[in-house]
């Protein structure tokens, strides 16, 4: 007679990343490296420090970080407007000439209509907020496509701003030097100050609030988020007047910068491009529905280490636009498989 034999539970067996079929421990920490969406765009950012460093001796100095922080300040604060607007959905050409509006309507109202300082860059910052209403009731009402309404608001703002200035800049309003000047863009570390604290408060808006998740549902799927309750029309207006608030608040804090108030401020189209590249570099995608405020603060600077690194090395500045245009293609290609890669798990 046969004594039956018990099958007892064995021990599970513990996967110690040597076994033949285990995936190694670095594989496994690269893959969930590279699902985040910021994790390509911040490889090149350090690349390019580690390469610039060796190539000039005076990367690392004081002066030239201070150079770099303030070019990538007023780019990186736009384009979390411009993230918010593209995750949504939408886009703002018209960000640029804001940029360049907000410090004329500062000028005004504090030279011409006696308001002091402060409430004088509250007022232009308001009026600039009206601006984005305007985009967003033509898109969100008259179904009016953002690339049109915002690209013919462009051009209404430049008129305005060569008409009403004379084509001539301006100097910064007596009353606003010294303090305020130097917490709002002159002082070394301002601008950059302020760009931080503005990227970390919509990294958490955006990722963590009602309104950051009825953006990225709005840009991913319109109808079903209308079908959903979510206001469509509100969240899109909402960002709409972000972008243009975020766009009023870096050309005041260039102008204090540069101690001028200047009616070519940051280019125009310039501006715009430069934070829509800073955007889709960081990992923004243009089709809406996904995108990261982080990112584009890396992207923007990924821009100001190119442009600052080529001035170092004696590089001309016309291939930038050359390396900017191969930058934005490969990023688009590596976070389209990113994207996959995330979607399915895969390492």
């Amino acid at each position: 007679m046969t004594t039956p034999q018990l099958n007892t539970p064995s021990a599970p067996v513990r996967d110690n990343g040597t076994g033949a079929g285990a995936t190694p421990a670095w594989q496994r920490l690269g893959g969930a490296f590279l699902r985040h969406r910021e994790a390509s765009v911040l490889v090149v950012a350090i690349g390019l420090m580690v390469y610039f460093r060796f190539a000039s001796p005076v990367f690392l100095e004081t002066a030239n970080l201070v150079n770099i922080a303030q070019a990538t300040a007023p780019v990186a604060i736009v384009s979390v407007g411009i993230v918010l607007l593209l995750v949504s959905g939408e886009i703002d050409l018209s960000v640029g000439m804001v940029f360049a509006l907000a410090p004329f309507l500062m000028h005004y109202a504090a030279d011409f209509w006696g308001v002091p300082p402060i409430p004088a860059i509250l007022l232009a910052i308001a009026l600039c907020a009206l601006v984005g209403l305007f985009n967003g009731l033509v898109v969100c009402v008259l179904k009016v496509p953002s690339f049109v309404t915002t690209l013919g608001t462009f051009y209404v703002l430049q008129g305005i701003v060569l008409t009403t200035s004379n084509a001539y800049p301006a100097e910064i309003p007596p009353n606003m030097e010294g303090r305020i000047r130097s917490w709002l863009g002159a002082g070394d570390w301002s601008s950059l100050t302020w760009c931080l604290l503005i990227v970390g408060f919509f990294h958490i808006v955006l990722i963590r609030t009602r309104w950051g998740i009825y953006t990225v549902s709005v840009g991913g799927n319109p109808l079903g988020a209308k079908e959903a309750g979510i206001r469509v029309t509100r969240i899109k207006i909402g960002n709409f007047m972000v972008t243009s608030v975020l766009g009023a608040m870096a050309g005041i804090m260039e102008a204090f910068r540069v101690h001028t108030i200047d009616p070519n401020l940051g280019g125009g189209t310039g501006v715009t491009f430069a934070a829509i590249s800073a955007a889709v570099i960081g990992g923004t995608a243009l089709a809406g529905g996904s995108g990261t405020v982080i990112g584009a603060l890396l992207g923007a600077l990924v821009l100001a280490l190119l442009q600052n690194g080529f001035n170092l090395i004696g590089i001309s500045a016309n291939p930038f636009f050359l390396i900017l245009g191969t930058a934005i293609l490969i990023s688009m290609i590596v976070n389209q498989y990113l994207a996959r890669l995330r979607r399915t798990g895969g390492d």
